[in-house]
């Protein structure tokens, strides 16, 4: 039955605002690592309980696929994204799978816990899911509510769901991490590697949200897109030596990595020495070093890499940071306001029916999307 309330406050017995009891749902899951063919849909992944009076349930309405969900299928992560699942080893006979993946979801607030009371029933919501919690490609997925905010006004839940978790890594990266905001940022020179993903696409438009001068690095295809989202120069890393091109323009004050690999060598050149000037990277080996070493070793050596590295460059006058995503609903509400004044928009690549994930897990696996991979998990958007 529904649940009744009583003076506008919730009952203190029960927490299910559905019509009717569920105990299985329709979802995409994996029962152990490796490529596409692990990918399976069942109609008997277990209903998503609130354990904890903070959480929400959400009906998805639509998901997206990022590249770490084609990290995560075939194992990456797993190390350190079990001992975030069960850090006290409690579960000593059970495993993570099955295992739902996908981290973006839209959608509507179904059932709240006891402690929630910024959301209620029937509210249109977004969010990006931790990747060591059950995803999003399901009928319904569980959060926190910190980790939820109210779906921008704006968009369709299709549109809505290929920006949280982009949003939220780029937002990381840029605002705390790198120190960068709206009162900050005007006549900056920003420098964004890697400009015509999903985080770099989304990067661009924040930053020139924030008055900077940017600086968006692509191949040739991709810049008409990102030159659209505002990027004041587009640099073809195709069209000739990267690195040679991008010391003929004046000195930057910030740049943002999504590339990774050989650039980490020659970018931080590009700063303005002295000046309070930073490199952030996204691309990091902090999960692989845990997957090869073990928690101990992993996280020892993590921590060698980035303190030696952090010393080197700030002996040469530039900040050197590493950056990853981060929950959280309030960054989403931030960026809601962005979204629903005209001042980000989504790009999206292709969109893909519920039926479709491995479908769109392929054309993920392809490379050189534009923008993200949305898939409707409700038919109508």
């Amino acid at each position: 039955r529904a649940l009744r309330w009583a003076n506008g406050r919730a009952p203190s017995r029960g927490f299910r605002a559905s019509p009717r009891a569920r105990i299985a749902m329709p979802s995409w899951v994996i029962d152990r690592y490796g490529s596409n063919e692990v990918l399976r849909f069942t109609r008997e992944m277990m209903f998503p309980i609130i354990h904890f009076p903070n959480e929400v349930i959400i009906k998805v309405h639509a998901a997206s696929l990022n590249p770490i969900d084609l990290s995560m299928r075939s194992g990456y992560g797993a190390t350190a994204l079990n001992m975030k699942r069960d850090p006290l080893k409690l579960k000593t006979g059970e495993t993570e799978f099955p295992l739902t993946l996908g981290r973006d979801v839209s959608g509507v607030v179904m059932e709240c816990g006891l402690g929630v009371s910024y959301f209620k029933p029937g509210d249109e919501v977004w969010a990006a899911i931790p990747p060591w919690k059950q995803g999003t490609l399901s009928e319904f997925v569980v959060a926190s509510g910190n980790e939820v905010s109210f779906k921008p006004k704006c968009l369709s839940h299709t549109e809505a769901a290929a920006l949280p978790y982009v949003g939220l890594t780029a937002w990381s990266a840029l605002n705390q991490v790198g120190g960068l905001n709206q009162s900050n940022c005007s006549g900056k020179r920003i420098l964004i590697l890697g400009a015509s993903g999903g985080v770099g696409t989304f990067a661009v438009q924040l930053m020139k949200a924030w008055d900077a001068h940017v600086t968006a690095v692509c191949s040739h295809d991709a810049s008409t897109l990102v030159k659209k989202l505002g990027a004041d120069d587009v640099i073809d890393y195709k069209s000739g030596n990267l690195e040679e091109q991008l010391k003929t323009l004046p000195l930057f004050d910030f740049i943002l990595d999504n590339v990774g690999g050989s650039t980490e060598k020659w970018a931080l050149d590009l700063l303005k020495k002295w000046s309070g000037a930073t490199y952030v990277t996204l691309v990091t080996p902090f999960l692989i070093n845990m997957d090869k070493l073990g928690v101990a070793d992993g996280m020892l050596q993590t921590g060698v890499t980035v303190g030696s590295k952090t010393l080197k460059h700030l002996l040469k006058g530039v900040h050197y940071r590493w950056a990853f995503f981060m929950p959280s609903g309030p960054s989403l509400d931030e960026i809601a306001e962005l979204v629903d004044s005209g001042k980000i928009q989504p790009v999206i690549d292709e969109v893909f029916s519920f039926s479709e994930v491995p479908e769109a897990f392929l054309k993920l696996e392809g490379g050189h999307a534009r923008g993200k991979t949305v898939i409707n998990v409700i038919s109508r958007q």
